[in-house]
């Protein structure tokens, strides 16, 4: 039997979201930068093609501590989730790779995948700090897929949100704590 302390080691579910470049992932990775064990999963699509998404992952690898670990899970986050033990903290970076990945799923196949999820995160034993995207603050995308991949993603958030501890909204290198000057949506 592994004896965890809780101090450092407890059940939590940290959700953070906001628009591209706003901060997420600096914010993200602040809230667990003194827990001594670190899984990093990354959910994006390896584009060795695009140099922007190259400098991104770059930047991103860089800012991490070395004593991190890396998992890239492609679409099977929820098994990942589902193999990690209680002396570890994770974050997740980002939701958007794991929305991006599954966009062929119809409706009911896509609702199952949510839910296995939101199951999973229920029964953690470990801090896990989700990073999502907010895509839907204006621009209507121009193709059915990108409608696709914003509502998609904008429902995964309000349900994350519900099952979440604590609710942060990053934008403009700002974190607002969501839970303490809001009220839930009916």
């Amino acid at each position: 039997m592994v004896l965890v302390d809780t101090q450092v080691h407890k059940s939590e579910l940290i959700l953070v979201s906001g628009p591209s470049r706003g901060g997420k992932s600096r914010w993200a990775e602040s809230l667990l930068a003194e827990d001594p064990c670190v899984i990093y999963i990354a959910t994006g699509t390896k584009r060795d093609d695009d140099p922007a998404w190259v400098e991104r992952l770059r930047i991103h690898r860089e800012r991490r501590p070395s004593h991190w670990r890396l998992l890239e899970p492609g679409p099977d986050l929820t098994q990942s989730l589902k193999s990690i033990d209680a002396t570890q903290s994770v974050l997740v970076d980002s939701l958007g790779g794991f929305v991006a990945a599954r966009l062929d799923l119809d409706s009911a196949a896509w609702t199952e995948y949510c839910e296995d999820l939101i199951v999973t995160l229920r029964h953690l034993t470990f801090k896990c700090v989700l990073v999502i995207e907010e895509t839907g603050w204006g621009v209507v995308p121009s193709t059915q897929i990108g409608g696709l991949f914003r509502d998609r993603l904008g429902q995964l958030a309000q349900q994350l949100d519900q099952i979440a501890d604590v609710s942060w909204l990053v934008l403009q290198g700002r974190a607002v704590d969501l839970r303490s000057i809001s009220h839930p949506v009916p």
